[in-house]
């Protein structure tokens, strides 16, 4: 039986100069959730970051404020604070593998070169948690990556990423309740083409 979340991270850069910037998806996704669940993220000095718990569902949201490539000291004092292990929290963090508008969910597994996962793994001393990879697109060219995340999406790409994050918000409660496989399900899978959800609406 899979332990059930008691962590959510998002991955981000602190400052409004990188808050419309691609590498701060996991950002916008965690405090679109702390809106939906009503949790109010505030400084924990201890924790090094932007928290906040629903004690609805006894769960913990994260921002990490040590800036990404240091965001392990954050989700290590916490993790230690309230005994949270590994395979109780899910990283949300901008996956440039995959491109605007698709996720993925997934359980350990490789890092990707992504330095908040690089770092986070480093203080805990395993890959061995849960990710939500929020597809940004790939620049094309391994040189250009770091300026890429560095600058906000094109208009049509923030839309699709948008969609992407409203879907994971539809897939929270089962989530929630530990049916990873059926939320794995309802992330991993590809966005309807445009119009899909409109005709199957119209539907008798």
């Amino acid at each position: 039986m899979q332990a059930p979340l008691r962590l959510i991270v998002g991955l981000g850069n602190p400052g409004t100069e990188y808050a419309e910037t691609r590498h701060n998806a996991g950002f916008w996704l965690c405090e679109r959730l702390a809106g939906e669940l009503g949790v109010s993220l505030g400084r924990e000095s201890r924790f090094h970051g932007l928290a906040g718990q629903s004690r609805a569902e006894n769960i913990w949201l994260l921002q990490p404020q040590t800036f990404m490539n240091r965001c392990g000291q954050s989700v290590r004092a916490l993790m230690q604070f309230y005994r949270i292990e590994p395979a109780e929290m899910l990283v949300m963090h901008d996956e440039l593998d995959l491109p605007p508008g698709q996720m993925r969910l997934k359980f350990g597994g490789g890092l990707g070169g992504h330095n908040g996962l690089k770092d986070i793994t480093a203080h805990l001393g395993t890959q061995d948690y849960w990710r939500l990879r929020i597809g940004i697109g790939h620049p094309g060219d391994r040189n250009e990556v770091v300026d890429y995340v560095l600058k906000a999406p094109r208009k049509e790409e923030r839309a699709e990423i948008d969609a992407a994050l409203d879907r994971a918000l539809l897939a929270w409660p089962v989530l929630a309740r530990g049916d990873f496989s059926a939320a794995t399900q309802r992330i991993n899978s590809k966005p309807a083409p445009a119009g899909t959800e409109v005709l199957k609406k119209e539907k008798p």
